[in-house]
C-alpha cells in the first residue's frame, strides 16, 4: 500500500469558492475545482498512486519540515530546513469575490530564505477523480493541461525572467516535472490557473509578491472585524478563518469539510461525503458567526437559509431537505469511486451523499432556532419567509410524533430519538416567539399545544429513571451526546437536578479523558460496520454543557485539553483516535463552530455572567 500523510498533517487554503489542502511534505493531494463539490484534480489525499498531486519540496527526506500560516491569515507557509539552506513554499488562493466564477489561481511561491535550496516540482493532475484524460501542452513559459471539460494553465515565474526557460519537462505519465535551484533571497513560483485566459506567461516576481501582500491583506482585513476579546482570541481566530475558508461566498453556504471519503475509521466503511451544506451545521454558524461580530457572513447563511425556506420543495424527509449542494440544488447521488483505494485502504470511497433523503426531525428546530437568533440580532426574516415557515411549522405541527433517521444519520432504521423530539419542541417554541413578538398571523394555539405535547412525551419516554438520564431514543438506555444542546435551547434548566444526574450519566460512559463519543454504536447499532474514535463537536458541545451547569473549573480543562488535540495549523478533523490521531473529513466546520460556541460560553461564565441563551439576545 502507499504512504499516507496523517489527516492532520495538512493546511487549508482556498478562495471562497473552493478550497486546497496542503500537506507537511509541499504536497497539495486534494483539490476540486472549481467548486467545493466539483470531481477533484488533485486527490492522492484518497489514491496515493491514482488520485493525483500538485508537490514541491526539496528531494529526499534528509530535512525538518515545520508549517504555519502567515499571522490572520490563509496564507500557508511550509518551511524546509536542510543540510545546505533554509527554504519556504508559500501557498495561497487569491480570493475570487461574490460571483460564481470558474477561473480560480493556486498559487505556490518558492524562495530561499538562507544557504541554497533545490526545489523539485512535480504536476500531476488526475481530472473527475482521476477517470477523465487530458492532454499535456509545455509551452517556453508553463505547461497547459487539458480535460472535456475543464482546462489548466500552468503560470512561471522567476526572479530572472530569462531561467525560466526549458525548465518544465513533460513525462510519459503527461505530468510536468521542474527542478529549481534557489539561493538566498532568490524566488520562483508556479501558478495553476483554472479557465484563465490567454496561454501560459512568465509572471514576473513582483507580481507574485503583489498576489501575497493582496491576499495577506484581504484576511487581516477580514479578520479585523471580528469583536472577541476573551481568553483564546488566536483558537477562535483561526476557526473563524477556517469557516470563511469553507463558506461559498456566491450564496454564503457553509460546507460541512471541503474533502470527502476521509474515514472516521481507518480501513472501516464510515467514508461519508462533506462536501455539501446540511441545514443542522450550517444553522449553527449563525451562533457563532454573530458571536464573534461577523454580520454579514450570518447574515449571508441566512439569506441562503431563508431561500431554501421559501422553496419548500420538500421531498422524503420533510419540507426541507437535510442538505443541499452550496448553490442550493439538492442532487446528492451517491456512488462510489470503486477505482480509488480511499485513504490508507479505506474504502469505499464515497462521493454524494445517500442520507439527503433521510428523515431527521430535528434540522426544523436547527433552523428555527437560528432564524429567531438572528432576528433577534437585527436579521429579521420578511413576509415570503415568514409564510413558508408558517408552512413548515404547520407541517411540524402533524408529523414531530415519528421515528426518523436522527442527527447521526445512522442507516440501521428510523426510531424516536430524543434528540429530533427535543430540537421539534424548540421549533415551534420559537416560531411562537416570532408571531407573537411581531404580529405575525400564525396558528399559535396549535403550535403551543404541539410544543406541550413534545415535552411531555419526552419527559415520560425520553427519560430514564433506571439511568436517571435523558436516552438517545425511545426503545433504549444508551446515552446519546446530541442530547447536551438540551439546556442550550432551554428545554431544561442547566441546574435542573435531573440534568446535572444525565451529565454525570455522560461522564461515566461517554467520557473518556474529557473527549466525548457521539453514542456506543455497540450497544445501539446504527447498520454499519466497525467503531469510530470520539467526535469533537461532542466535546465542545460538553464544555458548553458543563459551563452551563456551573462546572467551570472542570468545562475549563476539558476546553485547554482539547485544544491540544487541534493539528499544528490549529485545525480539527471530525474525530479524535484511540492515540491522538485526527479522523473523519477535515477540516470540520461543526468543530469549529462548537469551539467558538464552548469558549464564547466560558468566557462569560468564568467572567461570573450568564451566558448567552439562544431564545436571547447578547
Amino acid at each position: 500500500m502507499a504512504t499516507y500523510p496523517q489527516i492532520a498533517d495538512h493546511g487549508l487554503i482556498g478562495d471562497l469558492q473552493t478550497a486546497a489542502l496542503v500537506s507537511t511534505d509541499g504536497s497539495v493531494d486534494w483539490y476540486c475545482c472549481p467548486r467545493f463539490d466539483s470531481p477533484s484534480i488533485f486527490g492522492a489525499l484518497l489514491d496515493a498512486e491514482r488520485g493525483g498531486h500538485f508537490r514541491v519540496r526539496p528531494p529526499g527526506d534528509d530535512h525538518v519540515v515545520t508549517q504555519l500560516y502567515l499571522p490572520d491569515t490563509a496564507v500557508l507557509i511550509t518551511r524546509f530546513l536542510t543540510q545546505a539552506g533554509v527554504g519556504e513554499v508559500v501557498d495561497f488562493m487569491p480570493p475570487t469575490g461574490r460571483t460564481a466564477t470558474d477561473r480560480h489561481r493556486l498559487v505556490r511561491v518558492m524562495r530561499c530564505v538562507r544557504g541554497r535550496v533545490r526545489f523539485e516540482a512535480h504536476v500531476a493532475p488526475r481530472f473527475d477523480y482521476g477517470r477523465q484524460p487530458h492532454t499535456t501542452h509545455v509551452t517556453e513559459h508553463g505547461a497547459v493541461f487539458e480535460s472535456a471539460d475543464l482546462t489548466l494553465t500552468l503560470h512561471t515565474a522567476w526572479t530572472d525572467d530569462d531561467r525560466t526557460r526549458e525548465r518544465l519537462q513533460l513525462d510519459e505519465d503527461g505530468d510536468v516535472r521542474a527542478v529549481y535551484e534557489l539561493a538566498a533571497g532568490e524566488r520562483a513560483g508556479l501558478v495553476l490557473e483554472s479557465s484563465g485566459d490567454g496561454p501560459p506567461r512568465a509572471m514576473r516576481a513582483q507580481e507574485l509578491r503583489e498576489l501575497v501582500d493582496g491576499t495577506a491583506g484581504f484576511w487581516r482585513q477580514w479578520l479585523a472585524r471580528s469583536t472577541y476579546t476573551g481568553r483564546w482570541r488566536e483558537a477562535l481566530q483561526r476557526s473563524a478563518i477556517a469557516l470563511k475558508l469553507m463558506t461559498y461566498a456566491p450564496s454564503g453556504a457553509l460546507v460541512a469539510a471541503p474533502t470527502a471519503g476521509l474515514p472516521e475509521q481507518v480501513g472501516g466503511e464510515r467514508n461519508w461525503d462533506y462536501r455539501y451544506t446540511w441545514v443542522r451545521d450550517a444553522s449553527f454558524s449563525i451562533y457563532s458567526l454573530l458571536g464573534m461580530g461577523f454580520v454579514d457572513e450570518a447574515a449571508d447563511f441566512g439569506a441562503w437559509l431563508r431561500d431554501r425556506i421559501e422553496e419548500t420543495t420538500g421531498g422524503p424527509g420533510g419540507p426541507l431537505n437535510i442538505m443541499y449542494r452550496v448553490d442550493g440544488s439538492s442532487d446528492l447521488t451517491e456512488e462510489s469511486l470503486t477505482h480509488w483505494e480511499g485513504y490508507r485502504g479505506s474504502s469505499p470511497v464515497r462521493i454524494g451523499n445517500a442520507a439527503m433523503d433521510q428523515l431527521q426531525m430535528d434540522i426544523y428546530g436547527e433552523a428555527l432556532c437560528s432564524v429567531y437568533f438572528a432576528d433577534r440580532h437585527g436579521l429579521p426574516i420578511g413576509h415570503r419567509g415568514w409564510i413558508a415557515l408558517r408552512s413548515i411549522l404547520d407541517w411540524l405541527c402533524d408529523h414531530w410524533d415519528q421515528p426518523d433517521e436522527g442527527i447521526w444519520e445512522t442507516r440501521g432504521g428510523r426510531q424516536d430519538f430524543t434528540y429530533g423530539r427535543v430540537m421539534s419542541w424548540a421549533a415551534l417554541d420559537r416560531g411562537i416567539r416570532l408571531a407573537t413578538d411581531h404580529g405575525r398571523p400564525a396558528d399559535v394555539g396549535r403550535w403551543a399545544a404541539g410544543r406541550d405535547a413534545i415535552y411531555d412525551q419526552v419527559w415520560e419516554r425520553g427519560w430514564s429513571p433506571r439511568r436517571g438520564a435523558f436516552v438517545q431514543h425511545y426503545r433504549t438506555e444508551v446515552l446519546d451526546s446530541s442530547l447536551l444542546r438540551m439546556a442550550t435551547v432551554g428545554f431544561i434548566d442547566p441546574r435542573d437536578p435531573a440534568w446535572a444526574s444525565t451529565l454525570a450519566a455522560m461522564d461515566g460512559e461517554l467520557v473518556t479523558d474529557s473527549l466525548v463519543y457521539r453514542y456506543d454504536p455497540a450497544a445501539s447499532p446504527d447498520g454499519l460496520a466497525g467503531d469510530e474514535g470520539t467526535f469533537s463537536l461532542c466535546t465542545f458541545n460538553y464544555v458548553d454543557a458543563l459551563a452551563r451547569a456551573g462546572r467551570a473549573d472542570e468545562a475549563r480543562m476539558v476546553f485547554e485539553k482539547m485544544l491540544t488535540y487541534a493539528n499544528h495549523v490549529g485545525l480539527y478533523s471530525e474525530e479524535i483516535g484511540l492515540t491522538g490521531e485526527q479522523l473523519g473529513n477535515f477540516p470540520q466546520a461543526f468543530t469549529h463552530l462548537a469551539l467558538i460556541d464552548a469558549a464564547i460560553t466560558l468566557d462569560a461564565t468564568l467572567d461570573g455572567r450568564a451566558p448567552r441563551r439562544a431564545w436571547e439576545s447578547f
